[in-house]
């Protein structure tokens, strides 16, 4: 932002956290609820991709298409490094831009080499599929006494890589025509299941996500499917610790493909005012631009949306080349399907039941199939 406004000295960006509580995402929306009821609403707002369609269809979020022209948009999408195809379009309502894509992530593998080879495995064990995944944790938990794998979509909060697990097994959250709930079908209950016998197993860790990745931070955990946005924080408590870091893509489960979904947010624009929106559109163009993704990619980890930065010796080559944990966070998005949002103005209550049947389903004792059924029928009489 200070470099925004050293380019742009005629607007003053003031940068504000939710004004309301709740999990990030909902309570970033409810903010802007809140703030355009009193007839305030902020001029640009970072949402989650969960709240997309309540954005669009609750919160009038500006048609940017219509705002400052269809050339104009895509013009930002392009340049000398366009964003990559898939990404592009995740701010897309109807075939029409209603948000940029900001930052985001696919879940991200990340693993303790050194916990693997003390456990009798190899320094680079395969864990292409969760059949391996489990027989990796299976021989650390022995050796360790303790859950050695935590995945943070099995709990609150970590609905966006759940749907990339019901994706890989065959399932999905949501018909393509918006309007049936489908995680209670058996492709996706039997994502779940397969989490129920990680941790049956004794392998999986009953944690919420703080706690499983702080766990892995530490040495605790030796396994952890998370977002790239903890990256950084790895990479530190890794060299402190002297325990190697290593990354690799999502598991697939066994005879299909792993179909990555994206965590993350886009900036989309509330304001009525025609200055303070053309303000806001110069704001977002900044903030997606190569030197904001050389900024965001390099101090946090997340993913450069403009990817063929990491291509460029005069932008992100020399830190893609020694950092390889960037490189199957990267190569997902070419697989990459989006972050679904419920319909309607409960889609945060749908989310949470379906949390809920998780949690329920992997490590409280009820029954997967029952539990996701009665979820879905929940969810459904929400959505209409």
């Amino acid at each position: 932002i200070s470099d925004f406004e050293a380019a742009h000295p005629n607007i003053h960006v003031k940068a504000q956290p939710p004004q309301s509580g709740g999990a990030a995402g909902s309570g970033t929306a409810s903010s802007v609820q809140t703030q355009m009821l009193a007839g305030s609403p902020p001029d640009v707002a970072q949402l989650t991709f969960d709240t997309l369609d309540f954005a669009v269809t609750a919160l009038k979020a500006r048609n940017l298409d219509e705002l400052v022209g269809k050339d104009a948009v895509q013009a930002n999408f392009g340049g000398d490094h366009p964003f990559h195809p898939r990404a592009a379009t995740l701010g897309d309502w109807n075939g029409e831009t209603y948000g940029v894509p900001y930052v985001f992530s696919t879940p991200t593998l990340f693993y303790n080499s050194t916990a693997l080879t003390e456990a009798g495995l190899p320094a680079d064990t395969d864990l292409s599929t969760w059949s391996k995944v489990a027989a990796a944790a299976k021989a650390v938990t022995a050796k360790t006494g303790k859950p050695s794998l935590g995945v943070s979509c099995s709990v609150k909060g970590g609905s966006w890589c759940m749907q990339a697990l019901f994706k890989s097994a065959g399932g999905g959250v949501l018909s393509e025509d918006r309007k049936t709930i489908e995680f209670g079908e058996p492709a996706s209950v039997s994502a779940v299941t397969m989490l129920r016998g990680l941790y049956e197993d004794g392998v999986l860790v009953n944690a919420d996500s703080a706690t499983q990745y702080e766990g892995f931070a530490k040495g605790d955990i030796a396994i952890d499917l998370n977002t790239s946005a903890l990256q950084g924080m790895f990479v530190s408590s890794a060299a402190k610790a002297g325990w190697d870091l290593r990354a690799t893509a999502m598991p697939a489960f066994d005879d299909h493909a792993a179909v990555p979904t994206n965590s993350g947010s886009v900036l989309s624009v509330f304001s009525q005012d025609p200055a303070k929106a053309r303000a806001a559109w110069e704001l977002i163009k900044f903030m997606t631009s190569d030197h904001a993704y050389t900024q965001i990619s390099t101090k946090i980890g997340y993913l450069p949306l403009r990817s063929s930065l990491t291509q460029d010796p005069a932008a992100l080559k020399p830190w893609a080349d020694s950092n390889p944990l960037l490189a199957p966070n990267l190569k997902q998005l070419d697989s990459l399907q989006p972050w679904q949002s419920y319909p309607g103005n409960s889609y945060v209550q749908v989310d949470d039941i379906l949390a809920q049947a998780i949690e329920e389903s992997v490590f409280y004792g009820k029954d997967p199939k029952a539990t996701m059924q009665a979820a879905q029928q929940r969810a459904q009489d929400l959505i209409g």
